[in-house]
């Protein structure tokens, strides 16, 4: 992994720095959003968030990928100090088209979980070790995790940085997200209290 650039984002959130990263292994590019000095790099409010195309940029109903990013940029302005690392593994590590794919087996009455499998893909196949080496590059010694995954706080502890805190973020379901949010809870342990 390398930083390879380094810019300034203004957004209607904050003005945040932004720094590529690339994965020497296999050529992907990933994202830091920073806002605000990270002084000792200890309980930094962070969001470890895998890429949504179809949620945070077309603002599918489908999920809640893209009000959790942006519910995390606005806690992280809020606070004045956090980060966004913005992980290029779409469809929990699938990539885009396999996530299309599975919508489409998800609009035949599969649930998230049952599409992926369906496809060959185990239901979550997303890797932090590589998140975790950016938020050392980044100076971060331990976060608190704007997540309602425990199995990302163990992902991101497996690879060594300490999560002080978890944070919830739980966006009201919709009658489009309700079964997908309930099969977040069921299948995949999600802290979720409103499906």
């Amino acid at each position: 992994m390398r930083r390879v650039a380094t810019a300034k984002l203004p957004t209607e959130f904050g003005d945040f720095a932004i720094a590529a990263y690339e994965d020497l292994e296999n050529g992907k590019e990933h994202v830091a959003l920073v806002l605000g000095e990270l002084g000792d790099g200890h309980g930094v409010l962070a969001r470890v968030h895998s890429s949504c195309l179809t949620g945070d940029v077309f603002h599918s109903a489908r999920c809640d990928c893209g009000p959790q990013l942006h519910t995390a940029m606005a806690r992280i302005a809020a606070e004045g100090r956090g980060l966004i690392l913005y992980l290029n593994q779409e469809g929990r590590g699938i990539g885009l088209a396999n996530k299309i794919r599975a919508y489409a087996l998800q609009d035949e009455g599969y649930d998230t979980v049952e599409a992926n499998e369906r496809l060959g893909f185990l239901a979550d196949q997303r890797e932090y070790g590589l998140g975790v080496r950016i938020l050392s590059d980044l100076g971060v010694r331990s976060i608190r995790l704007l997540t309602n995954n425990p199995k990302k706080r163990a992902g991101v502890e497996t690879h060594g940085m300490s999560v002080s805190e978890l944070i919830p973020i739980e966006i009201p379901a919709s009658e489009f997200t309700r079964r997908y949010l309930r099969t977040k809870k069921e299948k995949l342990g999600h802290l979720l209290s409103s499906v």
